[in-house]
């Protein structure tokens, strides 16, 4: 017996109401009992996705941040730190990819809303903490770790909102990799003590090499990609 819509589908119906009606009245001017009324659920719904009005502007950063720490868990200690951390914030931006048009729609709002920045700031920052604390774990035993990871830390977040910001400004039009890319790199550059991957068919596998993964459905999209550059690092599970 099917009891009503499933709890992903009404998490999404809230945000696309609460969005049709900031878009339409502003965000100070909708109330919480105006969205739950236009999505046909009751407020304890509501309440039961989102803590506050705020949050359902900024919905999947909660899974977003879940597997930024997964990942930086799944490292195995040899790779380079620094560019471990850019990889994990990649994750972040893909994320604001998924959904181009949601992601520049909030984009707008939150220029025009001085009370989303500010709680887009506190959720940048719970990135910067998460990204700093994997940093100096791994640089414990330097004299300067701690300084070191909260720098490096701060850097590969403000490069990522500089790529972030490049691609929501021209409206999702962008090349969003191209613009990530170039950003982390700077930071590998500027701060990795290890020397840049050779890049093409000399520093990885040739040009005509296959590489055929499995992997469940449920896996997370970074997890397959880190499956397939382990086998291009490493040829005999080629």
């Amino acid at each position: 017996m099917n009891d009503g819509p499933s709890k992903p589908a009404m998490r999404e119906a809230l945000v696309a109401a609460a969005f049709e009606l900031f878009l339409e009245r502003g965000f100070e001017q909708t109330t919480v009992d105006d969205i739950v009324s236009l999505a046909g659920v009751g407020r304890r719904s509501f309440f039961r996705y989102f803590p506050a009005k705020e949050d359902v502007v900024f919905p999947d950063h909660e899974r977003s941040l879940a597997e930024m720490t997964e990942f930086l868990a799944s490292g195995t200690g040899e790779e380079d730190p620094v560019k471990h951390a850019c990889d994990a914030a990649r994750l972040v931006l893909r994320m604001y990819a998924e959904q181009p048009s949601f992601s520049v729609q909030r984009y707008r709002l939150t220029r025009k809303v001085p009370g989303l920045r500010a709680y887009e700031l506190s959720v940048v920052w719970r990135y910067e903490h998460t990204l700093a604390a994997y940093l100096r774990g791994r640089f414990a035993d330097r004299p300067d770790g701690p300084l070191r990871a909260d720098v490096i830390a701060a850097a590969v977040v403000s490069a990522h909102n500089h790529a972030l910001r490049t691609w929501l400004r021209s409206g999702g039009e962008s090349d969003w990799v191209a613009e990530v890319d170039a950003a982390m790199a700077f930071v590998t550059e500027t701060w990795s003590d290890r020397p840049a991957e050779p890049a093409g068919p000399e520093g990885g596998a040739p040009d005509d090499d296959v590489v055929v993964l499995v992997a469940s459905r449920r896996a997370p999209l970074w997890r397959m990609v880190q499956g397939i550059e382990s086998a291009l690092d490493d040829p005999r599970r080629i």
